[in-house]
């Protein structure tokens, strides 16, 4: 069974005033296997920031469904969906969303904190992940310490210390240099190849979804293409 799919998936935003309502996605049926490296492109406003959002629980589907190891985010509560995203989703995002006060490791343990894991455990698993992601030198470090390289490799030890079954990461690269961005994808191939990670990412960038092993490809909502990436050719 796929570790993620949907079901007829759909999110129209409701219009304001004169303007109308907006279907951002429209009937997308999506399985993602354990371990599989998925890269989501598409035109913006082709809804692909939409579908993975849902695919996370950050945004609800006005219809259709979403599953996560089988269970139906769509319809859960707001306090058991809050539950599965801290344990079971790790999110990467274009701008780390690091907090400034704290130092890298704290920031990666901050997941484990928020669910009330104690703080000597929180510590060692955020140190475990930084090594994963290269990053255990700098542990110490606040985030205006470091590169945006460096930042974005710390918010990926972030989503991994939870030991996810997913990460979803929209445009991880889009704040980065092309030397950077060449990191960071190779450092999640590593993360699938390696560790068996699940990783689906949202990009605009075509050298960076054919990185993938798989590249589903939107226009106006729906699924316009689903071909091979360059990984496993």
């Amino acid at each position: 069974m796929p570790i993620l799919r949907t079901e007829q998936l759909e999110k129209t935003f409701s219009g304001s005033g004169a303007e109308a309502a907006v279907a951002a996605v429209r009937g997308v049926d999506l399985a993602v296997d354990a371990g599989g490296f998925v890269a989501i492109t598409g035109a913006s406003g082709s809804g692909k920031s939409t579908l993975l959002h849902m695919l996370g629980g950050i945004t609800r589907p006005t219809a259709g469904r979403v599953f996560l190891e089988d269970v139906d985010l769509a319809v859960l509560g707001d306090d058991d969906l809050a539950a599965i995203r801290r344990r079971r989703i790790g999110f990467v995002f274009q701008r780390y969303n690091l907090l400034p006060e704290l130092s890298l490791v704290e920031n990666v343990a901050l997941p484990l904190a928020l669910d009330g894991v104690a703080a000597a455990r929180s510590d060692v698993a955020a140190r475990e992940a930084l090594e994963a992601v290269g990053m255990a030198h700098r542990a110490g470090h606040r985030p205006d310490e470091l590169s945006g390289g460096e930042q974005q490799r710390g918010a990926i030890a972030r989503a991994l210390v939870t030991s996810p079954a997913v990460v979803l990461a929209d445009e991880p690269t889009g704040a980065l240099d092309s030397e950077n961005s060449a990191r960071v994808v190779e450092l999640l191939r590593r993360l699938v190849a390696e560790r068996g990670q699940t990783v689906v990412l949202v990009t605009h960038d075509p050298t960076v979804a054919a990185a993938a092993g798989r590249v589903v490809r939107m226009r106006d909502g729906r699924i316009e293409s689903d071909t091979a990436g360059t990984v496993g050719r």
